[in-house]
């Protein structure tokens, strides 16, 4: 699995022979890792600067309440707001926790304006804005070691 979050491009041919297996073999488990959600998709990781987007923000929202379709129906809102890359239920003084990039500040405080502000349930809004990301190493890394 490590072979395949380092470069999702590989073929199956350069994963079989980099683990061990013959093409059919390494085939089959890509498919059940597939089918039982340890993989849950492919992706190209962005240079969102290079793209025009020059504003990360962590926003911290409270909702007035944790009822379960109170917060699916928060989800299923934010879900819907271009520029929201992330969005994780948490712990703490708040409840959510989105991560969303935006061209600039004026286009933040649009985002802000126009979807954050109405989103159902929200008691609180607290914004964030990152200064510099730290490099760090890839998720695949983390979780299976660099070696």
């Amino acid at each position: 699995m490590k072979g395949l979050a380092d470069d999702a491009r590989a073929t199956v041919s350069e994963l079989a022979e980099r683990v061990g297996l013959s093409q059919s073999a390494c085939t089959r488990r890509i498919q059940a890792l597939e089918a039982s959600g340890e993989i849950t998709g492919y992706g190209a990781r962005l240079g969102h600067k290079r793209l025009g987007f020059h504003v990360t923000a962590l926003v911290d929202i409270t909702l007035s309440t944790q009822v379960e379709e109170d917060l699916a129906r928060f989800e299923r809102a934010v879900a819907e707001i271009d520029g929201v890359v992330e969005c994780a239920l948490i712990s703490g003084a708040h409840d959510y926790r989105l991560k969303i990039i935006a061209k600039d500040l004026d286009d933040y405080e649009r985002l802000h304006r126009e979807h954050l502000g109405r989103l159902p349930g929200v008691t609180t809004i607290s914004s964030s804005f990152v200064l510099r990301s730290v490099p760090t190493r890839s998720e695949a890394d983390a979780l299976f070691g660099a070696g």
